[in-house]
């Protein structure tokens, strides 16, 4: 019996992207699967890239929230009342190649890979370089080091979050591969009860990732096929909004993930000292709008900070 799946595709003001992508998903090869719906979850969006798109010779289902809800959010009501084995979350701004789903699909029904709970695939950019997309389990010593920028002067001394040390030219298990094409079995997916919500954007495929790896699941990254993915997305369109949302889930990440004292350590280090180093940073590249967005940015996160503490709360509870 062929094995089922469901992509789920959130938007927000992506433009001519969403078209592309599903039009990708129309061309790609499909002989060996079903796929049993194509959901498009619209946040909001006010440039009209959700129009048309029932237009699609796919199962698709539209579903228009009145505003925007999160990411997080986003996937899971997607996700809800799915009956596929497989969930792929797949980017507006992904571009699908012919064997795009079919090899991975493959790859996941072998015998010895049913330990694998959690599949990416090897992205590429727009001049067809390979993008390093997979990450280690974030430490608060590995924050900090980002903070100072520490992991861009010493790279050995102090690795970056992601694998940026490694081509991505061969598959290997690793602890996170990057949520634009995010392929997952369902049974999983509701295991651990979808994403976590309080994430509105950014670290809810790492901690999903991390609870999976918990729960004795392995995550992996399959490079003999790929797919096009253009990076930054619609956030690029706003990037004093994703600096906050950003730092924010990191805190928040802290908080669920690390004990109090690093979590607090992480959280004053994030609000006190890294504004400063990326001033500085921004300042020795020559660029009055880094610096613009960074102060906008950290006014954002200040000005959240009352329920920012009070999500912190209810994470430490955890």
């Amino acid at each position: 019996m062929h094995p089922r799946l469901d992509i789920i595709i959130v938007n927000w003001n992506s433009g001519h992207q969403l078209q592309c992508c599903l039009n990708s998903i129309l061309r790609a090869d499909k002989e060996s699967f079903i796929v049993e719906r194509v959901v498009v979850v619209d946040n909001a969006s006010t440039d009209g890239s959700a129009e048309g798109v029932e237009d699609f010779d796919l199962p698709l289902c539209l579903i228009h929230n009145i505003e925007n809800r999160g990411f997080a959010a986003a996937c899971n009501q997607g996700a809800k009342g799915s009956k596929a084995d497989y969930l792929l979350f797949l980017n507006p701004d992904t571009c699908l190649f012919k064997d795009s789903l079919t090899k991975p699909l493959t790859f996941m029904e072998q015998k010895e890979n049913r330990n694998i709970g959690i599949l990416g695939i090897q992205l590429v950019d727009d001049n067809g370089q390979i993008s390093h997309t997979c990450a280690r389990f974030p430490t608060p010593g590995r924050f900090f080091s980002k903070m100072f920028g520490l992991d861009r002067l010493f790279p050995k001394l102090f690795p970056s979050h992601f694998m940026t040390e490694w081509d991505h030219r061969e598959g290997r298990v690793v602890d996170q591969v990057i949520g634009a094409f995010f392929l997952v079995r369902r049974s999983i997916f509701e295991d651990l009860g979808g994403f976590d919500e309080r994430f509105f954007v950014y670290f809810e495929d790492l901690d999903f990732a991390l609870r999976a790896r918990q729960a004795g699941w392995h995550n992996f990254y399959l490079a003999d096929v790929q797919a096009y993915h253009k990076g930054g997305g619609t956030s690029e369109q706003v990037k004093a909004t994703r600096l906050f949302y950003s730092l924010r889930s990191r805190i928040l990440y802290g908080y669920k993930h690390f004990g109090w004292w690093s979590a607090t350590g992480l959280m004053l280090g994030t609000l006190l000292l890294e504004p400063l180093t990326r001033i500085a940073w921004a300042v020795i590249r020559r660029s009055g709008r880094d610096i613009i967005e960074t102060i906008n940015g950290y006014f954002m996160l200040w000005r959240a900070l009352p329920a920012l503490l009070e999500a912190t709360r209810k994470c430490d509870k955890l």
